[in-house]
């Protein structure tokens, strides 16, 4: 049997593009934070502290979803250097609804639909400079969501 250099190299890259690809693709999923019981766990699993309310956000969610199952969601801020936006939701089973890296060179707006079980305040965190920020926005849902 005579040894194929490139059949290993081929071999090689697809055993590490499958098990490291996905990990920079995706990045690390903050499982302690999306498996809190409520927001002020997630945020302290997430960050380690409470962020400031700040009016430089923009927190665009209707004030009446009349399906909890489909919210859309939109946040985007002026501030500088944003490291990563987050979307809470207090009185969902997971709190943590959605959790976006940014890069350095990335513009500071995410959308995103998520699900409500129910009315709730929604927080929206961004993280800039290594200081958190946030905004909150009380909606009324009118049918529920996550299962009710």
């Amino acid at each position: 049997m005579k040894f194929d250099r490139r059949l290993l190299i081929r071999s090689l890259l697809a055993v590490s593009a499958t098990f490291a690809l996905p990990k920079i693709l995706f990045g690390a999923r903050p499982d302690t934070a999306f498996d809190a019981g409520d927001s002020e766990s997630a945020l302290a699993n997430m960050f380690g502290e409470s962020p400031a309310a700040s009016d430089r956000i923009v927190l665009k969610i209707p004030d009446i979803a009349e399906n909890g199952a489909v919210v859309p969601v939109t946040v985007s801020t002026d501030l500088e250097n944003v490291e990563s936006i987050s979307v809470l939701v207090d009185k969902n089973p997971t709190p943590l609804a959605a959790s976006f890296n940014l890069s350095p060179r990335s513009l500071p707006s995410v959308s995103v639909r998520i699900k409500m079980g129910q009315t709730s305040p929604v927080h929206a965190v961004v993280k800039a400079d290594g200081v958190l920020y946030s905004t909150t926005r009380n909606v009324k849902v009118t049918i529920g969501g996550c299962g009710g």
